[in-house]
């Protein structure tokens, strides 16, 4: 299969091109910088353009392009960055898919997303993909994020829509600077640690994309997390025995707001999160809850 990424270059994009190189697969990566190789196409998605002959021949695209969303206080010129730099691709990708779809068969598109669409709050049941937005910052870019593929979703291509919790593998991530701090002994719970936490492993992470890559009846929002949830304190916990590291530590709600502003609720707000469409649809996780999900990490680092 022929692959086109864009958002190759980091942590989730560099394991997905070398999960498809060991297979066998075609990856051509967007790139806004003049290309390096002959498997490298640049684009420019400021535009808002892209000549749907680049899709010619492509199985599947991947759009993983997104300012980091901690990186930095969220000032004014921080949330347009965050929010541009997801329609703007997004937006870009879905009208040469529809363009294309108007000629020919169009590839799939899997697009990424955020389990932040549901918000922070503490509720009675779980969320799953049927469950309504919140109203904050992170919640509203997730809603226009996704609503930047409907060129695609209109003209008929197949659109699946990757809702992520944060992805735990060795390269990169939470997950590296996690293992360096609780291998220290430096490990913590945030606030009283009661909150759920959710997370997938990079192993199924990449088991989803190709699951739906190959999957034809896969279409719209997927929630991308454990299917038996964690607590900040039992993944701490969990982490700090797997190291054989004590875990002493407890970093107060007031400390944690003061040092990361809003991104604050999104580590100590309750966030209760289920899977509910990957396993109503067969979808079977390597790693479905927190023990296997640090083993992996582990074994693979």
């Amino acid at each position: 299969m022929r692959w086109l990424l864009s958002g190759a270059s980091g942590f989730l994009g560099s394991a997905l091109r070398v999960r498809l190189a060991s297979q066998d697969h075609e990856v051509v990566r967007l790139v806004r910088r003049a290309p390096a190789t002959s498997s490298e196409i640049q684009w420019d998605p400021t535009s808002g353009e892209l000549d749907p002959a680049v899709l010619d021949g492509v199985d599947v695209v991947v759009n993983l392009s997104g300012a980091g969303v901690a990186s930095g206080l969220w000032t004014a010129a921080r949330r347009e960055a965050i929010l541009s730099s997801r329609t703007q691709t997004t937006g870009t990708l879905a009208r040469a898919l529809a363009a294309r779809a108007a000629t020919s068969a169009a590839p799939v598109l899997l697009q990424a997303s955020g389990i932040s669409r549901y918000g922070t709050s503490s509720v009675g049941t779980p969320y799953t993909e049927d469950s309504p937005a919140a109203s904050d910052f992170l919640a509203q870019v997730v809603v226009q994020w996704e609503a930047a593929t409907q060129p695609a979703a209109d003209a008929g291509v197949r659109v699946v829509l990757l809702r992520t919790s944060p992805v735990m593998g060795p390269g990169g991530g939470p997950f590296a600077p996690m293992k360096a701090a609780w291998s220290l002994g430096l490990g913590a719970t945030l606030g009283d640690g009661r909150q759920r936490m959710p997370m997938i492993s990079l192993e199924d992470y990449l088991g989803v994309l190709s699951w739906a890559a190959g999957h034809g009846e896969a279409r719209g929002p997927y929630n991308l997390t454990l299917p038996n949830p964690t607590t900040n304190a039992e993944f701490t916990d969990r982490l700090a025995a797997a190291l054989h590291r004590p875990r002493w530590a407890a970093a107060p709600k007031l400390l944690v707001r003061t040092a990361l502003g809003e991104l604050a609720d999104q580590l100590l707000g309750d966030v209760w999160v289920l899977p509910q469409r990957l396993l109503d649809d067969g979808y079977v996780f390597a790693d479905p809850d927190v023990d296997a999900l640090i083993a992996s990490a582990l074994r693979a680092s």
